[in-house]
């Protein structure tokens, strides 16, 4: 049963990072359509995943990580961080796998990979 998933995790505090907003985008028709979102749970989780097997389709996505909200929250409104929102385009090219697309973040810097 395919399904896509992710978690984003704060190094400069050493914790996940809770209430961060995720946007999930399917390409289509030449442009970025949002199909879901969702916020990060206290273990810096979503609820449920983003894209279940019935939802499921090979094709180009992207996620829209809003880390600048999080981090303007997490260490003070006064605090200016670089980064705002990142995104992570990726394709999906079996329906059925599971998809898993971590965010490590700072305030300066991000990574990501294929996670399982």
């Amino acid at each position: 049963m395919g399904r896509l998933t992710t978690h984003v995790l704060d190094t400069t505090r050493g914790t996940p990072a809770a209430g961060v907003r995720i946007e999930l985008q399917r390409e289509a028709a030449g442009g970025f359509t949002t199909i879901a979102e969702a916020s990060t749970n206290g273990d810096g989780r979503c609820d449920a995943p983003l894209l279940g097997s019935d939802r499921m389709q090979a094709g180009t996505y992207q996620l829209l990580f809003h880390v600048g909200a999080y981090f303007r929250a997490a260490l003070g409104r006064e605090a200016s961080p670089f980064l705002d929102v990142v995104p992570v385009r990726f394709a999906i090219t079996d329906a059925d796998g599971h998809y898993h697309v971590p965010l490590v973040v700072t305030p300066w810097s991000y990574s990501t990979y294929r996670g399982s």
